[in-house]
């Protein structure tokens, strides 16, 4: 059986004329076609109590927590930052009790952009509300150029599973306007941007977890380092069923 891939949907909280399209659960298409074409079968889960979290796990073999608004700052016990984003409580209280159920049955997990810095939440860590609150910052992290290309180089940590699937200086895409202050832990930081920004965490001492900072599902067409983070995950989830 090819490995299931859950992606826990975003919601759409704009106000519309059609009354089925009112908070609609979707998932991202490029998201959706990256998983696809490396062989796995994509499921979407809206976003639903998060005690009824738990009933999912046999749904899936692997899930990757994806892009989005803001995390709320209350998850890591901090009031909101004058420049905090839109947040969306709902999808956040779902997402880090799946998270957790996730974890603790060994499911394959990876995470992008907002999915970096929720899974460094659930697991007790915190991230800067903005990249104004970090002093390393030096770099543009929210770029202008368009979305599918890249717009800085990142540097991962030999030996790490990241560097064997990106090299040592990947050039990804990057809109974010958080990073990761505090690491979870069983976390470890495999890769930065040139200014120290964090760019990807890996679990410690297992192949559980392999999150990044930019937005691979966007140039996986063009990029092989990007289609290799979703190969890399299908490898993983398989191993798990």
């Amino acid at each position: 059986m090819q490995p299931r891939i859950a992606i826990p949907a975003d919601t759409l909280t704009e106000a519309t004329n059609i009354i089925n399209e009112r908070n609609a659960a979707f998932a991202p298409r490029p998201l959706i076609e990256a998983v696809v074409k490396s062989g796995g079968i994509p499921v979407i889960f809206p976003s639903v109590a998060p005690e009824l979290a738990a009933n999912y796990l046999d749904l899936f073999d692997g899930v990757i927590f994806a892009g989005g608004t803001d995390v709320d700052p209350t998850f890591f016990n901090e009031e909101p930052h004058l420049k905090l984003g839109p947040t969306y409580l709902k999808r956040d209280r779902f997402e880090v009790a799946l998270l957790k159920e996730a974890v603790a049955a060994n499911k394959a997990i990876m995470g992008i952009c907002r999915g970096m810095q929720l899974i460094n939440i659930a697991l007790g860590g915190s991230v800067y509300q903005d990249l104004s609150e970090d002093s390393r910052q030096t770099l543009k992290h929210s770029q202008d150029a368009p979305g599918n290309l890249p717009s800085h180089h990142i540097n991962a940590v030999p030996g790490s599973r990241l560097f064997k699937l990106t090299g040592s200086r990947a050039y990804v895409n990057s809109r974010h306007h958080q990073t990761l202050h505090q690491i979870a832990p069983g976390l470890q930081v495999t890769a930065s941007a040139d200014d120290q920004v964090p760019e990807a965490v890996e679990s410690v001492n297992s192949d559980q977890i392999l999150a990044v900072q930019w937005h691979p599902e966007n140039m996986f067409k063009h990029d092989q380092a990007s289609q290799n983070l979703f190969a890399d995950l299908l490898q993983r989830a398989a191993a798990r069923q």
